[in-house]
């Protein structure tokens, strides 16, 4: 079976809100083995709305349609559907008590437009709404099947899931299932060379994909249930990992600073950030996961070279010598945070983010890391060839964060690979 979705709302198309609605819903077909051909946005206009149906059933045997089930005139997805089959509209009794039971609840007086809500294509399956007012519908008719959604993802998601879902399983006899291998300072290019004969399989399927600073594998499996499809990926899987070894951070994991924050917690250590270009992004993002608490003491935003001096005890000849974005500067940065903190790891970042201003001594994305457990030291620095302020900030955050599951990773079994942080300085 293929689909075809179509969200509606002016709203959409000049760009006030962002639809979510299509990804979340595309990628839950796959998951039922239903193919999505097409994807379009309508505005709030019959004839347009009419024409997109027609369209639509012309290559698809369903069609799912988000938006434009409220109350006000503008709202015309149920009617043009009801319009499209050639069915009646009646008002559905228990909707309207339902609706008027709401507004009761919350103190409210009822416009007798929201009844608007109320009115079903004769015939179709009603979908209940347990977190807002409008009902959905399942009109089937002709070997075509139009599923009428809600627009709000919060009411969209939940009767999906429960509604649209079962109705949906009895037309699909294989499943679609996928594992997602993230990998981290690597690149695309150089990962998809390194699994280049896995990217001729057809099932399971293995895809890469690029995100900032990122690389990304999707292994996907079409077969007739979970356990078949589990049975196809596991050994590309662990392929993958003996082709990847390290630069893979996590399978089936949202994030690298989710990666980062668990392993972080299997092994009971600490970090603690200073940042100047960044700005706090790493403690940010790392604080963004449930349970950083375990794992982060605390973050020092050094901007100035005064506070880097004053706070970390960044030497001040050093700053003057080398600038604040140097190797010597990153490696004190860390240090200072780690004393100060007392956590297992001190993290630092320091560079040029962009754009140029008088003063750079560098190439605007040069980027220095340095993590230390106070006896050794790891560095890093970055060249992204960007001018991009928020693209090098962000990278210069990953980069950071997995500097740190690498180094989580390897103690403290291998914590010698590094340098030895007093000998470092001591160059200088």
């Amino acid at each position: 079976m293929n689909c075809e979705l179509i969200s509606v709302g002016t709203e959409i198309l000049l760009g006030d809100i962002v639809n979510t609605n299509s990804q979340y819903l595309s990628k839950r077909l796959a998951d039922l083995g239903i193919g999505v051909l097409h994807q379009s946005t309508v505005g709030d206009n019959r004839e347009r709305l009419l024409r997109a149906i027609d369209e639509a059933f012309r290559e698809n045997e369903l069609i799912i349609l988000t938006g434009g089930l409220g109350p006000t005139p503008d709202d015309l997805t149920k009617e043009v559907c009801a319009e499209y089959f050639a069915l009646p509209m009646y008002t559905d009794e228990a909707i309207a008590d339902k609706i008027r039971g709401y507004f009761v609840k919350k103190g409210l007086e009822m416009p007798e437009s929201n009844l608007k809500q109320a009115l079903i294509p004769e015939g179709s399956i009603t979908l209940q709404n347990n977190n807002g007012t409008a009902p959905g519908s399942i009109i089937e008719k002709d070997g075509k099947i139009a599923v009428i959604l809600p627009g709000p993802p919060f009411e969209m998601k939940p009767m999906f899931e429960e509604s649209v879902v079962p109705f949906l399983k009895k037309y699909s006899e294989h499943i679609i299932l996928s594992h997602n291998v993230r990998t981290f300072g690597i690149g695309e290019s150089a990962m998809s060379e390194r699994v280049s004969h896995l990217l001729e399989n057809a099932n399971p399927s293995v895809a890469p994909y690029a995100k900032s600073g990122e690389a990304l594998l999707r292994v996907t499996a079409k077969a007739h249930n979970e356990e078949e499809a589990e049975k196809l990926i596991s050994p590309v899987l662990d392929e993958i990992k003996n082709l990847l070894g390290d630069s893979i951070y996590g399978i089936d994991v949202g994030s690298v600073e989710e990666a980062t924050v668990k392993l972080l917690k299997e092994k009971g250590l600490t970090v603690a950030f200073a940042e100047s270009c960044t700005g706090g992004y790493c403690a940010k993002r790392v604080t963004d996961i449930a349970g950083a608490s375990d794992v982060i003491h605390c973050s020092v935003v050094s901007y100035s070279n005064d506070i880097k001096n004053k706070v970390l005890g960044v030497k001040k000849e050093h700053l003057d010598r080398y600038t604040a974005v140097s190797d010597i500067v990153a490696a004190e940065m860390a240090k200072g945070i780690k004393e100060m903190s007392g956590a297992d790891f001190g993290v630092s970042v320091t560079g040029y983010a962009g754009p140029y201003y008088e003063g750079c001594t560098d190439e605007i994305g040069t980027i220095y890391i340095a993590v230390t457990d106070g006896e050794y030291v790891w560095l890093k620095k970055l060249s992204t060839g960007r001018t991009d302020r928020e693209y090098n900030r962000y990278v210069s955050a990953s980069n950071a964060v997995n500097e740190v599951r690498l180094c989580a990773a390897a103690y403290p079994e291998k914590r010698s690979e590094g340098m030895r942080l007093d000998e470092f300085i001591s160059t200088y």
